[in-house]
């Protein structure tokens, strides 16, 4: 290797760290990590690893072969439409009445990373959007920090409905309103589920476990590989685990290079 290309590839590396770390101080990490590439070996040994680790599978929902069978962006559209229009509708609990608008989800119906959070909140309510407030800033940086837009991914809740005062959602809510979630992953086809905090987490999963043991590995929801993290307005008040929802959105990032790369070989 000549002088010159020695240079060129110190220059790239440089480049590549200092990309890093603009990321992750956007991020509001203060310590540079480095991760390995995702290769083939890694591949199959990550796969290896989480065959003995314990996996809990959902039991909520149909089995990959009953879902919907959706191939383009435009029909994939008009369904997602056609049920939002029927959520307008929909009082069959007390927060279709004391919402000022339904806040059905938002994003690219074709995304490959689907996030679901808990419920909306003031700002969501007024707007009518997903994560639009403080929390919903954060977790623009957080996709952002892992190269991607919000919209590149698709964004719900398991409510459509602010509950009053940002109270907890109430077990019969989420049993009413669940079925309409279920139906927007088996649109959307997503190849990645994030679930935010305890209530997203404990519902996909039928599982009364915590975050904080749920959280840093895939769980299998209905066939779709599934992270469980930290809610972002968990991280406005403790910003100290910031760097655990990095550690975990590193795994999604990689998980969904890994899989990018399987697709252009083909």
């Amino acid at each position: 290797m000549s002088i010159d290309e020695i240079k060129k590839e110190l220059a790239s590396i440089l480049n590549a760290v200092k990309t890093r770390i603009e990321m992750e101080k956007g991020f509001g990490i203060d310590t540079l990590t480095l991760s390995k590439p995702v290769t083939e070996c890694s591949s199959r040994s990550a796969k290896s690893s989480t065959k003995n680790k314990p996996i809990e599978h959902s039991t909520t929902g149909k089995h990959p072969g009953d879902q919907t069978s959706v191939t383009g962006k435009g029909e994939r559209i008009q369904i997602l439409e056609a049920l939002q229009n029927e959520m307008l509708v929909c009082h069959k609990c007390l927060l279709g009445k004391t919402r000022t608008h339904l806040v059905f989800g938002s994003g690219n119906p074709e995304a490959h990373l689907m996030f679901v959070g808990e419920a909306p909140g003031r700002d969501e309510d007024l707007q009518g959007e997903p994560f639009v407030g403080r929390a919903g800033q954060l977790l623009t940086k957080i996709i952002e920090a892992i190269g991607l837009k919000r919209s590149d991914v698709y964004i719900a809740n398991v409510l459509k409905c602010r509950p009053p005062g940002n109270r907890n959602p109430l077990p019969e809510e989420i049993v009413l309103c669940m079925p309409y979630l279920l139906k927007q992953i088996e649109i959307i086809q997503p190849k990645v589920l994030c679930a935010l905090g305890t209530f997203a987490a404990q519902t996909l999963l039928n599982t009364k476990a915590p975050v904080g043991t749920l959280r840093g590995r895939f769980h299998d929801y209905n066939g779709i590989p599934m992270m469980v993290t930290f809610h972002p307005a968990y991280l406005l008040r403790n910003p100290n685990d910031k760097a655990k929802v990095w550690e975990d959105m590193k795994k999604v990032r990689d998980f969904l290079g890994e899989l990018s790369g399987k697709d252009s070989k083909r």
